[in-house]
């Protein structure tokens, strides 16, 4: 996520995600103009204490994002409550559109494919001007990720207490990974990171880690007192159990993660909990 401007000064690159990582954001490409920009404003406003910042100002405003909706993402992240005027507004139209158009055109040409320059053009923005921001494509698609899973990878309650919410995780989790433009961009980070240790260490540092935090407490009040003493554990395997085969299906197969087999799945593992399906 590109880092929050403050007095004007861009903090150093090597930041911590991990507290908007734990509340990832919507996938790109799917969502209505309204939808996104309601997700916008409520994270901006969480994110600086209150105080939308001028990206998310503009997205209710109308914005200037690339596809014609409402600006994308976690604005704190974005902009930052120091930018105003007309040379702040120009700015976060310029970052919005570099978003956007990396994941775009992630989808469309690959992670070999995807270049600073392609960006660039797609963006209508002059290669210096990313460069002012990221450090390469990969820094461009961790902050899509991050902002994008926000909503994308959202829990359907913010305090999870029932097995149904766990399912309706699961198949949310799986239509992120198999059909959003977002998966796309975690699917391209992951493979990366087996060959980049930066990349392996900004993904998983910056949000796979606070990602299954967050999972495993919310599959653990799942359980309920079905767990006892060992929920924790008994939440964390279950939760790795219903993840890995998504992960498997999608990455090493490639084939889609259609609801019937996410059923299956969930109704294998349930039963053996003897939780209801």
């Amino acid at each position: 996520m590109a880092a929050t401007v403050v007095n004007g000064q861009q903090p150093p690159p090597d930041k911590d995600h991990t507290a908007i990582a734990a509340q990832p954001r919507p996938a790109t490409g799917s969502r209505s103009g309204a939808s996104r920009a309601a997700g916008d404003r409520a994270v901006a406003e969480r994110a600086v204490g209150g105080r939308a910042t001028a990206a998310a100002r503009a997205a209710g405003a109308g914005g200037a994002a690339k596809k014609g909706d409402a600006a994308k993402g976690d604005l704190a992240s974005t902009g930052g409550a120091g930018s105003t005027g007309g040379s702040g507004r120009r700015s976060e139209a310029a970052r919005l559109a570099v978003l956007n158009a990396a994941d775009d055109l992630l989808v469309e040409v690959g992670f070999e494919g995807l270049t600073i320059e392609g960006i660039a053009a797609a963006a209508g923005v002059a290669k210096q001007t990313i460069y002012r921001w990221w450090k390469s494509k990969v820094d461009i698609l961790f902050d899509n990720l991050v902002l994008d899973a926000a909503t994308g990878l959202a829990w359907p309650a913010e305090t999870p207490a029932d097995p149904a919410d766990l399912r309706a995780y699961i198949h949310r989790f799986a239509d992120f990974l198999g059909a959003a433009p977002a998966g796309k961009v975690l699917q391209a980070l992951l493979g990366h990171a087996q060959l980049d240790s930066r990349t392996a260490e900004l993904l998983h540092g910056g949000f796979l880690d606070a990602l299954h935090a967050r999972d495993v407490a919310h599959t653990r009040a799942c359980l309920g007192g079905a767990a006892g003493e060992n929920a924790s554990d008994e939440a964390a395997v279950l939760l790795d159990a219903l993840l890995a085969p998504l992960y498997h299906r999608a990455l090493v197969l490639r084939r889609p993660l259609d609801p019937a087999f996410v059923d299956a799945l969930l109704d294998q593992h349930l039963l053996d909990l003897h939780l209801p399906g």
